[in-house]
């Protein structure tokens, strides 16, 4: 088949492919002249922290998980340790109540420091003293804040909470000493002493709001509900969700409040997933089953990680849109 001349002109016309060059195996030498030994040795001291003080201990406790250890005599059991908590109902126990500290934590943790920027945001004057006051109990060290909120969850009539009760004619409550009250006061402290740090964020994500739809919304009338339902909400849907993620693994592993508040009671009413490997590990002075323990850590860990997978590839995909 011949080509017409218009086609004989354009394939005149066309440029040759460019050559292919061929590629050469790096040597040695080359990878030496080319600098590669001064950027390993400036890698390695980071390489060796890197393992011996995050990959090292990961890999020691998946190996221990399968082992009957008090740290001193050591006995390969395989998966036994796994069945053996898995069938243990006080670990069932203490999912349960890390769940109910998580969804109580969610209720009033995660809509509060929103609600406390949104009304931040409107004030026009003093609005770094404001911040500053919020971000107050963070600063605290936790070990203080508990203590301190211990003391005032005493349940003598003259305890502070007790006191500020009897002002509207609320009876004593017992506060952390009640199975019923206990988790739900370990979440009031908990949501005081971290709310700030929520606040400052939601905050900043406010700034990135654009002032026209506010003053869209306003020009149709839209009281200041309505303005936080329409325009706030759907402009921080992003940062919303990625908070909820973070306090959903925060809440996971709380073990400061359950610890120092109640030491997992009254009647294992507060003893979470964290104080039960504690537990496993250290409560006994002759030695703990630390194999369980460890079994028990790496199946939080496994849970963890699927929900921080989560949190990086809604931030990667939010961060691309």
């Amino acid at each position: 088949m011949t080509m017409t001349l218009p086609e004989q002109r354009a394939a005149a016309d066309t440029p040759p492919p460019p050559a292919v060059r061929p590629t050469r195996r790096r040597s040695p030498l080359t990878w030496l002249r080319g600098g590669g030994l001064a950027n390993l040795v400036f890698v390695l001291p980071m390489l060796f922290v890197f393992v011996f003080f995050s990959w090292s201990p990961i890999v020691q406790s998946v190996i221990m998980s399968l082992q009957k250890t008090n740290l001193i005599v050591s006995e390969w059991v395989g998966f036994d340790n796994y069945l053996a908590v898995i069938g243990d109902p006080e670990l069932g126990r203490a999912v349960l109540n890390t769940l109910w500290f998580a969804v109580l934590a969610l209720l009033f943790g995660f809509p509060l420091p929103l609600l406390m920027a949104v009304l931040m945001s409107e004030v026009r004057r003093g609005k770094g003293i404001y911040s500053a006051l919020a971000y107050l109990p963070v600063v605290i060290p936790p070990v203080v804040a508990v203590l301190l909120w211990k003391f005032f969850y005493s349940a003598d009539p003259s305890g502070v909470f007790n006191t500020v009760l009897g002002w509207v004619g609320i009876p004593p409550q017992p506060w952390i000493q009640d199975a019923v009250q206990a988790m739900p006061s370990l979440v009031l402290e908990a949501t005081w002493a971290g709310a700030g740090g929520s606040i400052i964020i939601y905050l900043a994500a406010l700034l990135g709001v654009p002032p026209e739809l506010y003053d869209a919304a306003e020009v149709d009338g839209a009281g200041i509900a309505k303005k936080v339902w329409h325009v706030t909400l759907p402009q921080l849907r992003g940062i919303l969700f990625i908070m909820l993620i973070l306090q959903v693994i925060a809440t996971a592993q709380v073990f400061l409040e359950p610890f120092l508040f109640t030491g997992g009671g009254p009647a294992g009413a507060t003893k979470t997933v964290l104080l039960y490997i504690y537990d496993k590990a250290f409560r006994n002075s002759l030695g703990g089953d630390y194999g369980e323990a460890t079994a028990v850590s790496v199946l939080l860990a496994i849970v963890l990680a699927v929900l921080s997978w989560l949190y990086f590839r809604l931030t990667d995909r939010w961060s691309t849109t």
